[in-house]
């Protein structure tokens, strides 16, 4: 049994420290980002995000007019319209996050870039033939960093279960199963907590 691996689009700005530079990037953003159908409710508000850009524009003109105090305020703007774009960075990915399939599409309209990240799901409970007739593999995840796991066959389905030896790995073998013959399995795991409830049983016509 595989894990499977989802490919996650994210949305990046790489805000830059230079303020001309992130006034730039800052229109860029609001141009894309205004009436697009893809956000219709932006938050922070894209009116937010021009107040925060002109606030900045107009700290910087003071700052490179050597105005006392300027600097400071400037700086205090700059972070302020970062801040509002990092928000929306956050409001663009979770509109892409419903959007899998457009999600890289939807991120670069917003005048933003994309890195894509791979994220491997977490294993989750599976039965696999063995390499012989008559022989299963279970595997699941890790329920812990120390865990002990059960296992249960059974042949009527469901209705009688035997238990077999318990593991401290997350997989075990059977063998000596009737070939033709549908079995059905589970396992819980056990941790410091205690005892999981039995997993939901999975069944397999065992070769």
């Amino acid at each position: 049994m595989t894990t499977p691996t989802i490919h996650r689009p994210i949305a990046v700005l790489n805000l830059p420290a230079q303020v001309p530079v992130l006034i730039s990037v800052a229109k860029a953003v609001a141009l894309a980002m205004t009436n697009n159908a893809a956000f219709p409710a932006p938050t922070p508000t894209l009116a937010a995000l021009n107040t925060a850009l002109v606030d900045l524009e107009v700290a910087e003109a003071a700052a490179q007019a050597r105005t006392k105090g300027a600097i400071a305020s400037r700086n205090q703007k700059r972070d302020a319209l970062a801040s509002v774009l990092e928000q929306l960075r956050a409001y663009v990915q979770s509109v892409a996050d419903a959007d899998r399939p457009r999600a890289a599409a939807l991120i670069q309209s917003a005048a933003m870039n994309v890195r894509k990240v791979t994220l491997r799901a977490k294993r989750a409970f599976g039965v696999e033939q063995g390499s012989v007739s008559g022989a299963v593999t279970l595997v699941t995840a890790s329920a812990a960093r120390r865990a002990s796991y059960e296992w249960e066959v059974s042949s009527d389905t469901g209705k009688t279960w035997q238990v077999l030896p318990p593991t401290l790995q997350t997989k075990t073998a059977m063998t000596g199963l009737q070939s033709g013959a549908t079995y059905s399995f589970r396992y819980r795991s056990v941790t410091k907590a205690g005892a999981a409830d039995w997993s939901q049983p999975l069944s397999l016509l065992v070769k």
